[in-house]
């Protein structure tokens, strides 16, 4: 009895279901990219900025997903967020540069 609900207890657990939901763009720049991006740590480039991100939307999105994924200069890999997807990422990366047009 006991071994059964172990194997019941795993199998909801490692279900699609129990999996946690995609996060938004809006939301993992509120809880993770806005502690360098409001006020430009590290010259990390402001949210809302166009004059900061013109050069970094014309790399294009993927270039941009690409160095998050890896980070640059002072940003670590993924940024804040190192439970983030590449999807919730590029979310994130969208948000941002929607916010600087």
């Amino acid at each position: 009895m006991k071994k059964t609900l172990l194997i019941a207890a795993a199998a909801v657990m490692l279900s699609p279901a129990a999996a946690m939901a995609e996060r938004s763009g809006e939301e993992v720049y509120n809880t993770k990219c806005s502690v360098c991006h409001v006020a430009g740590i590290a010259g990390a480039p402001k949210f809302g900025d166009a004059a900061a991100w013109a050069p970094r939307a014309e790399k294009g999105i993927d270039a941009l997903l690409a160095t998050a994924i890896t980070g640059i200069k002072a940003m670590p890999p993924k940024g804040t967020c190192a439970d983030c997807s590449d999807s919730e990422l590029k979310s994130a990366i969208q948000y941002m540069l929607d916010a600087a047009k």
